[in-house]
């Protein structure tokens, strides 16, 4: 089994506010130790997300916008447009949500084939508005 440092688990239980006995049971989950090995080499990490094609996106996403989040997900706000799609954000969840498992298998997500997803909404000519992004 993988070994995690204390003071890792220390870290983690004061930053999820868990109780003893929560983070009893979070350490207690092999998938969780597996995740926590990883937590070093994913604080480096930085996933990009960049428009590649937009025409009319209400929330003027344009070609070469970009989204950057931290290698545990979250939004780098300080980074990001002053205005974020919503309907953007659930396509770019589910991408996080793949390149982590990856990074978790030991697999660079950057050596992949299909790297491209976008909005929901197909664009004009197929009765929407609509962007495409890629990671």
């Amino acid at each position: 089994m993988t070994k995690v440092p204390d003071q890792l688990w220390d870290m983690m239980k004061q930053h999820l506010g868990y109780t003893d006995e929560e983070i009893a049971l979070f350490k207690n989950n092999p998938r969780n130790v597996k995740v926590m090995a990883a937590v070093p080499s994913m604080q480096k990490k930085t996933i990009v997300f960049e428009v590649v094609e937009s025409q009319g996106c209400n929330s003027q996403h344009k070609v070469g916008t970009r989204f950057f989040f931290t290698g545990d997900g979250n939004l780098i706000t300080k980074m990001a447009p002053s205005r974020i799609c919503a309907y953007a954000m659930p396509i770019m969840a589910q991408a996080i949500f793949g390149v982590q498992e990856l990074w978790y298998a030991g697999i660079d997500p950057n050596t992949l084939c299909f790297k491209r997803a976008g909005c929901f909404d197909v664009g004009i000519r197929c009765g929407g508005w609509g962007i495409s992004f890629s990671k």
